[in-house]
């Protein structure tokens, strides 16, 4: 079986969410249309971003029920990142905090999906 390479996020507007996105990750979606907009991650996961009004079958589920993970080097990565999403304007659902696996902070994207940034323990 191969491994998963897409990330789909259903979001209120593609249109939107594709300028936060290339805003934040600082690259152009290599696919856009009304309905859905693609990123290429330099992991090689592609991030989709598909109208919640137009996926087939109808989604259930809201942003905020998953999270898109970041891992940075150190604490101080985590610290500059969490202030450059502050000035942003980013929403902030967790402080930057120490936790068993890193420390790390949250934030929201335009439709409530959680941002997380952690750099992981022992670094």
């Amino acid at each position: 079986m191969a491994d998963p390479d897409f990330l789909i996020l259903y979001v209120n507007s593609p249109a939107q969410s594709a300028r936060f996105y290339a805003d934040l990750l600082a690259k152009a979606p290599v696919e856009s249309s009304p309905t859905f907009a693609m990123f290429a991650l330099d992991s090689g996961v592609m991030l989709g971003l598909w109208s919640r009004h137009t996926v087939e079958p109808a989604a259930q589920a809201a942003g905020g029920g998953g999270e898109l993970a970041f891992t940075v080097a150190d604490d101080g990565e985590v610290d500059a990142l969490y202030a450059d999403w502050g000035h942003r304007g980013l929403a902030i659902a967790q402080e930057p905090t120490r936790m068993d696996f890193g420390y790390t902070f949250v934030a929201l994207d335009p439709d409530g999906h959680r941002l997380r940034v952690f750099a992981p323990s022992g670094h």
